[in-house]
């Protein structure tokens, strides 16, 4: 059943071509359609292409985004406006039949049969990760998160009714460097698309013949991140997965935990490798429970005990943004005046649980800021 509506879906699609009238070559009317930072990097992009010479590549620009009811604006937007192209508003797409090819890059919407079949070229969209790897909303995360070595970046062509299943236009990978964040990575690979969309659009034709079907082996999801994600698991995760995880969200949602029944955000985490002078084989057999602390003075590091090691944290925020050497001789240093290397029991982070049912304000705010993550 299924391979039989796609087969009337590509019918319907040529005829629509067929109806618009093939233009077959540059320069193109390009309608797109993206949210955040790093849908901002193929925008700059398409505009660049819109230079007024007989080498142009495209003729006209124009941008679809989000509304949204929060304070600051989304990326695209204000960058529409700097740009001064015309902007419209989700579910609003401007008027129908004008543009040759859509262009996709973190929307975060389906777009519908109707749509898609208005552009003679289809709708390409620019995904950063090697599809079918990470189909889904948060896949720049997800490759941190999960510590992939390789990623990459994944022309496709829009189909509707399903996020990131449609074929492959174009492909490339990239070696994810050591230690990189996920806000790193977004920089290169948003790069690395717009470079990648203008090659596609300069041999739209051709490029759309050579098009092939995702293969059905390694499919991944990367579902959006919550804020919940940000709670540190102190008996359940290893000091690598803490340094991971912040890696990978700490831009977006700092980390937290418990610190005497206060909610705290810890930042500038440290690998204990990293740390001089520092022995983990002396303090393992110590007695530390998961989230037992220690101050490390020649460093001027905490120390937090993790399910497996120790993981090393520069500053902590408690109603203000603290050194670990501010909150060592606030709210640590009677403990440790005797030894420094003795646990004591009740010095400890402890994880925070939240409700994912309801977000709070601010995480509504960054999530709309972030589609894409």
């Amino acid at each position: 059943m299924r391979g039989r509506l796609l087969r009337a879906w590509r019918e319907g699609v040529k005829a629509a071509r067929g109806a618009a009238g093939w233009a077959g070559a540059p320069p193109w009317r390009v309608l797109f359609f993206g949210t955040d930072r790093f849908a901002v990097a193929a925008l700059r992009a398409l505009e660049a292409a819109r230079d007024p010479s007989e080498d142009s590549l495209v003729s006209r620009l124009e941008v679809v985004t989000l509304p949204t009811r929060l304070p600051g604006d989304l990326p695209v937007r204000s960058c529409a406006r700097e740009l001064q192209l015309p902007v419209h508003e989700w579910p609003h797409t401007g008027p129908a039949g004008q543009f040759d090819v859509g262009v996709v890059a973190s929307f975060g919407r389906l777009l519908s049969e109707d749509l898609i079949l208005q552009f003679p070229y289809g709708v390409l969209n620019v995904h950063p990760s090697c599809l079918p790897r990470w189909r889904g909303p948060a896949p720049i995360i997800h490759t941190v998160l999960h510590g992939d070595k390789v990623t990459g970046v994944t022309i496709m062509e829009i189909r509707p009714k399903r996020f990131d299943v449609g074929p492959i236009i174009k492909q490339e990978e990239f070696a994810v460097p050591p230690r990189c964040t996920a806000k790193e990575l977004e920089v290169v690979l948003s790069k690395m698309g717009a470079d990648m969309l203008i090659s596609v659009l300069k041999n739209l034709p051709e490029s759309l013949k050579n098009k092939k079907e995702q293969p059905k082996e390694g499919v991944t999801f990367a579902p959006k991140i919550s804020i919940a994600k940000s709670c540190i698991k102190w008996e359940e995760q290893t000091a690598a997965q803490i340094i991971q995880l912040h890696r990978a969200i700490g831009s977006m949602f700092p980390l937290q935990t418990l610190w005497k029944g206060t909610t705290v955000k810890l930042l500038d985490f440290v690998e204990v490798d990293n740390i001089p002078g520092f022995a983990d084989q002396i303090l393992n057999d110590c007695g530390a429970v998961p989230g037992s602390l220690l101050y490390h003075k020649m460093s001027r590091t905490l120390i937090a005990r993790c399910k497996e090691g120790w993981v090393g944290i520069k500053t902590v925020v408690l109603k203000k943004k603290l050194t670990a050497v501010d909150f060592y001789n606030g709210y640590m240093h009677s403990w440790f005046q005797p030894n420094s290397r003795t646990i004591h029991q009740e010095c400890r982070f402890q994880t925070l649980k939240l409700s994912t049912a309801k977000k709070t304000v601010k995480e509504r705010e960054i999530l709309a800021q972030d589609v894409k993550q």
